[in-house]
């Protein structure tokens, strides 16, 4: 299999072995209802400020192979970002190459080669934090898509690769641009190809689409709509002829057939499942109903009007915070919420480790609330911003905020296409009945006529809003990077205090959360018929032995791991008791 090398690779392959693992130090609790609190509110939900190299690191004791959804929006390397960076790109090799080798040209090479040294050692840890069925959706450009693509084949492996959705983020052309780009991408890859597959969801019909299927038969199996019952091709099997209830005879058009055989349009028909027109004698059509339509299928084409685009995005951006941000393309929240559509169910984490603006953690919200699921975010952002706007936008988002202004919303939509063209006259009335039905709720200040934008004829209905957004409800937990866990000589770092460590050594034991035990001194807790103990002392090494083995242990169980700095039971002893001995700090896991 082709590789990608470029300069600082030998640096940055096993780069994310050596992070230190930093502990998470939380903050303050938030939720919808009772705003800030200092307690934690085991929602689940996380935001964390620190570099995500570091805050994936300190993810992976609870988290390695558990997330089923990652949704990241890196910095797309166009030359004009601010982001920081600092694993090894100043390493005197790359400072040679650029200056003496490269040249002047190497100024825009040397950006790809940052470019990938900053996310090679992330997608490591973010492909250990995925779960087996897990997929990973990465927002990106032309500039790098083809680099980001050969180094997700090396690490997910070629034959994971899942998808190349391509967003159409811009309404019109940019003037600026002779050729100016339209459109991003989102690659997706998993840890099996098969997996994700399989655990792809249909997108839930939307109430535009649902409100497309009519009974103006009044047939008893409920709304339905019809379509086109031929094929392209000639299949002489499905060549018959077809008698309307009117009398009328049809037979398939050059170059088309039926597209079931006559024993199955006679199932059809004899079903009520065939619609020949309000008169009985029009072309057959199909009938689908509302109560059999599972869902929507998706494809890797998602034009604005249905995910949205760039300007959209800024524009919720600066309604939520009323004025301005310092974002300028952030991501509408319907294409998020699309993502997780698709592959996060209900209880499900998706992580986005480049958080920003906070869409991700946004569309999580909104969408739990739409249908009461229980998602869960985890979001990690490395700018000063990340409490006062990635968190402050999902607090405002949750609890309500002040806004004076518009929203539109798509009330109808339908792509002209060439072989539809003929149909334009019924979608003009499917317009101009989605007007009718938006009319008699009362909810749009202003309501659009049908408009043909981008070939697709729009319906557009305004919200105005003088006073405040509601909230939809949400909470969450705000953490700081803390102290590294071990010291630069692999000791234990007695500064992040005992109660972080005992959490650790937990996490690294059983993979599931701490809780506090009784009373016992060095009891960290049982699971499974497994007794686990740390033998811990700030002020002295600490000796498991005869004389303090019935002091330590004071809970029953089929096996116990004791944790301490020495130990002087004879193996025998050990092993007839089911007794594992771990040395502090040698035989603690490094993540």
């Amino acid at each position: 299999m082709p590789t990608l090398n470029w300069i600082g690779k030998d640096k940055v392959v096993s780069h994310h072995q050596e992070v230190p693992y930093r502990v998470l130090e939380h903050k303050y609790g938030f939720t919808a209802e009772e705003g800030e609190q200092q307690e934690a509110t085991q929602s689940g939900n996380k935001i964390i400020h620190g570099d995500n190299l570091e805050a994936l690191k300190s993810l992976l004791p609870e988290y390695e192979g558990k997330i089923k959804c990652i949704y990241i929006d890196p910095p797309y390397n166009t030359g004009n970002e601010k982001w920081v960076y600092n694993d090894n790109v100043n390493h005197p090799k790359i400072k040679k190459w650029l200056g003496d080798v490269v040249g002047k040209d190497g100024e825009d090479l040397s950006r790809h080669d940052k470019w990938l040294c900053m996310m090679y050692p992330r997608l490591k840890l973010l492909y250990k934090l995925l779960s087996d069925d897990g997929a990973i959706f990465i927002s990106i450009d032309d500039i790098e898509v083809h680099f980001l693509c050969l180094v997700l084949d090396e690490i997910f492996g070629k034959s994971n690769f899942v998808a190349n959705v391509v967003w159409q983020k811009r309404t019109s052309p940019d003037a600026r641009a002779t050729l100016g780009a339209g459109h991003e991408h989102i690659i997706v890859y998993g840890k099996s190809w098969k997996k994700v597959r399989e655990n792809l969801n249909k997108l839930p019909s939307s109430e535009k689409q649902r409100n497309a299927f009519k009974n103006p038969d009044n047939d008893p199996k409920g709304p339905w709509v019809s379509s086109d019952f031929t094929a392209q091709g000639f299949r002489p099997n499905q060549m018959y002829s077809i008698t309307t209830p009117s009398g009328k005879t049809y037979t398939p058009a050059e170059g088309r057939c039926w597209k079931n055989i006559e024993s199955v349009y006679d199932e059809l028909h004899k079903d009520g499942r065939m619609w020949y027109g309000k008169n009985g004698d029009g072309v057959p059509r199909r009938k689908t109903y509302l109560n059999e339509r599972e869902g929507v299928a998706s494809w890797t084409w998602w034009p604005n009007a249905e995910v949205g685009h760039n300007q959209e995005g800024k524009q919720e951006l600066n309604a939520i915070f009323n004025s301005p941000t310092i974002f300028d393309t952030p991501k509408p929240s319907r294409l998020i919420e699309r993502i997780i559509q698709l592959y996060v169910n209900d209880s499900e984490y998706i992580l986005d480790s480049f958080a920003g603006s906070g869409t991700t953690a946004h569309a999580v919200l909104n969408l739990n609330k739409q249908d009461g699921g229980n998602r869960k975010f985890i979001m990690i952002e490395m700018e000063d911003y990340a409490n006062r706007t990635t968190a402050e936008r999902v607090k405002r988002v949750a609890s309500g905020y002040p806004f004076v202004g518009k929203k539109e919303e798509l009330i109808y939509h339908k792509k002209l296409t060439v072989k539809n063209l003929s149909n334009a006259e019924v979608f003009i009335e499917e317009a101009q009945l989605a007007i009718s039905e938006a009319e008699e709720k009362e909810e749009y200040a202003k309501i659009s006529k049908p408009k043909l934008v981008d070939n697709t004829i729009q319906v557009i209905g305004t919200k105005e809003y003088d006073d405040y957004m509601e909230g939809i409800g949400g909470s969450f937990d705000f953490y700081e990077l803390g102290l590294p866990l071990f010291d630069e000589d692999h000791n234990l770092n007695e500064a992040v205090g005992e109660a972080k460590i005992r959490e650790y050594i937990w996490f690294s034991e059983t993979r599931s959360s701490f809780i506090p035990p009784n009373a016992e001194p060095y009891f960290l807790g049982k699971k499974e018929e497994t007794v686990y103990y740390f033998y811990y002392e700030k002020q002295e090494a600490t000796t498991l032995d005869f004389d303090n083995l019935g002091d330590i242990v004071k809970t029953q169980g089929g096996q116990y791991i004791i944790y301490a700095d020495n130990c002087l039971l004879p193996k025998d002893f050990m092993a007839k008791h089911n007794i594992i001995f771990k040395k502090i700090p040698r035989d603690i896991t490094k993540f």
